[in-house]
């Protein structure tokens, strides 16, 4: 997974870079063919704001969160994330193990 992590008008902390890493371990424990995520995190005035797009095999996954509190923006970001990968691995899996294609055994 290639992580790109992007400050507008911020400064990347290494406790933030630490704190989106842990974060996004999460997806990638749930979907391991995650090929790439780029997250931007910008702040305007008093509003701190979190947007990732997530690069899985044909399909790229969008989700941004705000918050006053940076962190709390982060942890929204993951938990819709997660929510939409869990969505999308549910969907390949459904279309892949449909009977719809197999011929039936006569009786």
């Amino acid at each position: 997974m290639n992580l790109n992590l992007t400050g507008r008008h911020l400064e990347i902390t290494p406790a933030i870079r630490e704190h989106v890493l842990s974060k996004l371990n999460k997806v990638k424990r749930h979907f391991d063919n995650v090929i790439d995520v780029n997250v931007i995190l910008s702040v305007d005035k008093l509003i701190q704001k979190a947007e990732a797009n997530v690069h899985v095999s044909g399909k790229a996954i969008f989700a941004e969160a705000e918050d006053s509190n940076l962190y709390v923006a982060i942890d929204t970001l993951a938990d819709s994330l997660d929510r939409q990968v869990l969505k999308h691995k549910e969907k390949n899996n459904a279309r892949r193990h449909d009977d719809s294609g197999k011929v039936e055994a006569a009786e």
